[in-house]
């Protein structure tokens, strides 16, 4: 059975984007957090997206060692983008490039039979899909990269659980800039 891991950079409120999808609260990420994501996504065999993280992710690595001043860290996280399988969930968009297939039906019936097959770690981002399957208790790892700063709202990081769930917490890690990582494995 393949493991299912929600990571994403939040505000210390709680949010993956202020109102308006305004991400630019994080900034740009120190050298050792840039590395961490990209070992992160490294040591993951599978990719699932909703359709806006897709969007965003799309828009920008397919061509990301392009970009003035990418680094080696950057360079190697857009040719990485590109060869790791992506899902896309979506009812809305048509097609999808870069190694990547569409699902346009039922997301946690699909979720399910990816994490049923073998294989290495997947990891889910996009707060309507990891919240979708938050509630239907697929999550398996939760990865909080916290910065301080607050927004007052937006894009919640948890979505509204219809019962409790515990964790258990594997790893801290603080970055430059006040930046702490926090791990927790679902307990099951």
């Amino acid at each position: 059975m393949r493991k299912l891991i929600f990571g994403m950079n939040l505000t210390l409120d709680g949010y993956i984007a202020a109102a308006g999808d305004d991400i630019g609260w994080s900034g740009p990420p120190s050298e050792e957090l840039f590395q961490f994501w990209l070992d992160h996504d490294r040591a993951t065999e599978l990719v699932l997206y909703g359709r806006k993280l897709w969007e965003a992710m799309s828009s920008s690595w397919p061509t990301g060692e392009r970009q003035p001043g990418a680094g080696p860290a950057q360079i190697e996280f857009a040719r990485n983008w590109r060869d790791t399988p992506k899902v896309v969930f979506s009812s809305t968009i048509d097609k999808v490039d870069w190694n990547t297939r569409l699902v346009s039906g039922d997301a946690v019936a699909e979720i399910t039979r990816l994490k049923a097959e073998d294989g290495g770690p997947m990891s889910i981002g996009g707060a309507t899909l990891a919240g979708a399957a938050m509630r239907a208790g697929l999550i398996d790892e939760y990865v909080l990269v916290t910065h301080p700063v607050l927004v007052g709202g937006g894009t919640p990081f948890f979505t509204a659980l219809d019962s409790w769930g515990n964790l258990d917490l594997v790893q801290t890690r603080t970055f430059p800039g006040g930046v702490v990582l926090t791990r927790y494995e679902t307990r099951r």
